[in-house]
């Protein structure tokens, strides 16, 4: 039962189905916000979902993230932490004959920090509803969305139906600061005709992404008594220096955005963002270390290994500029992504497809756009060969205060998610 459109009585069922097992779904999302999958912490959420994997008869897989295993592979991003609950899950759904295109129905289940808990309205890993906001850590970015793919087959189930094609959901881990987890499922064999990635997107398909680098810069100063601070070097000191010209390089970079495509015509596409910054023993002391972490962003096509070089010569220039910094070169230890970003080229079948079950369930055409931060998808358009479209729900403070996700949008993406499926797997009876 594949066809390039679905017809209406089929489709108009399947919206049905979503919205008659929607309030389901948003309990199912909320049990999900509840698990702190923080860095580190993503195993319990992550045998949650295999719990409800299970009982949904789907086959399993479940595995560590194996560093040797991935750490060769040109989309690698480095790791300084332990993999032990580094989780992956994967679940298969077969049909009796292949008839419709492959499918990856991808999520992630990591989350970042809270920040400051007294800042939230509520306790952040506590869900509540006011109106058709949805509030949570992660419950934007992206465990409705990936419920959302979870509650699309379970609609077509409930209707009689499951995929006429093998169709994986994924739930991996490390997006949020590596994209390792996506690149080990794709290693480990996992691939297909197209995937689906449920972004918090605001209801559009993104046309392209920036690829993001993680990096650490180390400084040694030169500690004295305070009384006589100017025979010694402060190493924060000098980390403001350094940072200076780092501002200076995104600023450089951004002025380059009309030689990439879809970029143009965005205000700021290069961020350089200073996450964190430790140095000094005593107040009375002057500083005689400091590391700041830095993330920033780089143009599709641009090889992060060129993107480090330029680094290091910026940070290079800028102490060989300054007397005191000279004789105190910076070391740089990428700590994280290193991960190109993504073009998804028009004109696909998958989009096409998108584009269609968007309409029946929003009533509208479907937008495309360009965001300036990380993805999953990257793996599988450079890696996979294969279309994948991000593409989720309106959402507002994604890695802020009060993280939200609408939930009227949840339910018509869902209903997207239902009706693509529909169409590129095809269907046939249970």
């Amino acid at each position: 039962m594949m066809s390039d459109n679905l017809n209406d009585k089929l489709a108009a069922d399947i919206l049905a189905a979503v919205d008659s097992g929607f309030e389901a779904q948003t309990t199912f999302t909320q049990d999900l916000i509840r698990y702190p999958s923080l860095r580190g912490q993503e195993h319990t959420a992550q045998d949650y979902l295999y719990g409800e994997l299970s009982m949904r008869g789907y086959t399993m897989d479940r595995w560590a993230i194996d560093v040797s295993e991935i750490d060769q592979h040109p989309g690698f991003s480095p790791v300084t932490v332990d993999y032990s609950n580094a989780i992956n899950v994967v679940a298969t759904h077969r049909p009796r004959a292949e008839k419709g295109k492959s499918l990856i129905l991808n999520g992630h289940v990591d989350v970042v920090p809270t920040g400051p808990a007294d800042m939230w309205t509520r306790p952040p890993f506590d869900p509540w509803i006011d109106g058709d906001w949805l509030y949570g850590r992660g419950g934007a970015d992206m465990k409705a969305g990936l419920v959302a793919n979870i509650a699309a087959l379970d609609a077509l189930k409930s209707l009689g139906y499951q995929p006429a094609a093998t169709t994986y959901i994924q739930s991996v881990t490390e997006e949020e600061c590596t994209g390792n987890g996506a690149l080990s499922c794709l290693v480990r064999g996992y691939n297909a005709d197209a995937a689906i990635i449920p972004e918090p997107e605001d209801d559009k398909l993104v046309r392209a992404n920036t690829g993001v680098i993680w990096f650490r810069v180390h400084l040694r100063g030169h500690p004295v008594h305070t009384r006589v601070a100017g025979s010694g070097f402060s190493a924060i000191t000098g980390a403001y220096t350094l940072m200076e010209s780092l501002r200076q390089l995104g600023e450089r970079w951004n002025a380059e955005k009309d030689s990439h495509r879809y970029f143009e015509d965005l205000d700021h596409p290069i961020n350089v963002v200073f996450g964190q910054i430790q140095g000094g023993d005593w107040p009375s002391m002057v500083p005689a270390w400091c590391w700041f972490d830095v993330r920033i962003a780089i143009y599709p096509g641009v090889d992060p290994r060129d993107a480090a070089i330029e680094i290091e010569n910026c940070l290079r220039e800028a102490a060989q500029a300054d007397s005191t910094l000279a004789n105190n070169p910076p070391d740089v230890e990428y700590t994280g992504f290193f991960a190109e970003g993504y073009v998804l080229e028009e004109g696909s079948d998958a989009e096409a497809a998108l584009g269609r079950a968007h309409a029946k369930s929003f009533g509208s055409s479907l937008e495309t756009f360009t965001t300036p931060g990380y993805l999953d998808g990257r793996v599988f358009v450079l890696y996979g060969d294969c279309p994948c479209l991000v593409y989720g729900p309106v959402s507002e403070n994604i890695h802020g205060i009060d993280e939200r996700v609408s939930l009227a949008s949840t339910k018509r993406v869902t209903g997207s998610i239902a009706l693509f499926i529909a169409e590129w797997c095809g269907l046939e009876k249970i």
